[in-house]
């Protein structure tokens, strides 16, 4: 997959709970008893929507949870690390989001290089330095999915071919805002947080010159001979989720 030059947290609503009145009596035992009647009845009311408010952040939590990504890298500054939050909800690029997450799972993004690097437009990445694996993954294509938001700095997306369903494992992040890839169907799925973009911006600016059928065919053996000076990835990871304290 290629991607063409010039082309180039998910919360649930609140729930609104409706304010309730105790109906009293007007006096006597009767009163009393309606009155005690209706706070029971109140009280049942409020365990069965905390049970339900409960049922409903469980299957929200599973339906959107977003995960990150540590990537740690060698820039023309030396180590240093970034982390990119990555949205699985139906609000951003879900099917994009899996695909990532099974890449880092199987390791595949670890000693690969920073392969296309344009300042004014994005960093692209996402050959494996082992010709095997990058043949492996090659006919591993997702489907295409909408573009719920746009291309701006710091986010990540898969590359594509102009063909259909083409994407694989090639990613970009934008160093601009590229929302005139928003109708050409890059569907971002994350972005870099917090100053991460300052060492992302630190890559080796190598532009196009490295050849992509060169790397698929030789992987980093090519690439350490013909540009040793590229910026590499030296791993990416899932971060652990912080566990819960029980109450």
């Amino acid at each position: 997959a290629i991607l063409a030059r010039r082309w180039v947290s998910c919360r649930p609503p609140p729930l609104s709970q409706d304010q309730s009145t105790d109906r009293a009596g007007s006096g006597g035992g009767s009163g009393r008893e309606h009155g005690h009647q209706d706070n029971a009845h109140c009280s049942t009311s409020m365990a069965r929507l905390q049970v339900l408010c409960l049922a409903l952040g469980a299957v929200a939590s599973l339906v959107s949870a977003d995960y990150r990504v540590k990537f740690e890298v060698e820039t023309t500054d030396g180590p240093g690390e970034f982390t990119v939050l990555v949205h699985e909800g139906d609000d951003w690029a879900p099917i994009g989001a899996a695909r990532f997450k099974e890449l880092v799972q199987a390791n595949f993004y670890d000693d690969t290089r920073f392969f296309r690097v344009i300042p004014t437009f994005m960093v692209q990445f996402g050959l494996s330095g082992d010709p095997a694996k990058s043949a492996a993954w090659r006919s591993k294509t997702i489907k295409d999915e909408p573009v719920k938001k746009s291309n701006k700095p710091g986010y990540i997306t898969f590359a594509k071919t102009g063909a259909p369903n083409s994407r694989t494992t090639q990613l970009f992040i934008n160093y601009v805002d590229n929302s005139r890839l928003d109708g050409m169907g890059f569907a971002p799925f994350g972005e870099v947080e917090g100053d991460g973009m300052a060492v992302v911006k630190k890559i080796y600016n190598c532009g196009e010159k490295p050849n992509q059928g060169q790397i698929q065919a030789k992987g980093n053996a090519y690439l350490d001979e013909s540009f040793p000076k590229l910026s590499k990835i030296i791993r990416a990871t899932v971060v652990p989720e912080a566990k819960e304290q029980e109450l």
